[in-house]
């Protein structure tokens, strides 16, 4: 049985690849953590970030990627780019789908370029 954060990456996949992105990886795991989606956007890279809420009692999905997380994933994007040179020259960015709400009808929020690194 697939876990619930499979199908929202799923959807979130489904939104940013009908919006022309392209997927690159899938669950980039190292030893910082993981990175749900690396797409192509043009030439820029984007490292996605997927999170679903069902409330927003905490500031609902996209409130909850804080300085942590934040921290990271921006350290989960460097290794990723040492893995794979070939992208390392080419501009990033950090989107957050966020979906919030019943999960049979969510809604969609994307944050392109939702923080910068320090």
């Amino acid at each position: 049985m697939r876990s619930a954060g499979a199908r929202f990456e799923d959807l979130a996949l489904a939104h940013a690849q009908g919006n022309g992105l392209v997927l690159l990886a899938r669950n980039f795991h190292c030893r910082h953590g993981e990175l749900d989606l690396v797409m192509r956007d043009g030439e820029v890279l984007a490292f996605i970030e997927v999170r679903y809420r069902r409330g927003n009692a905490y500031g609902g999905a996209a409130a909850s990627v804080g300085a942590r997380k934040r921290a990271r994933l921006v350290a989960a994007a460097r290794q990723f780019l040492q893995a794979h040179p070939s992208w390392a020259r080419h501009a990033c960015r950090f989107d957050v789908i966020a979906i919030d709400g019943d999960a049979a009808q969510p809604t969609f929020e994307w944050l392109r370029d939702a923080f910068q690194t320090d």
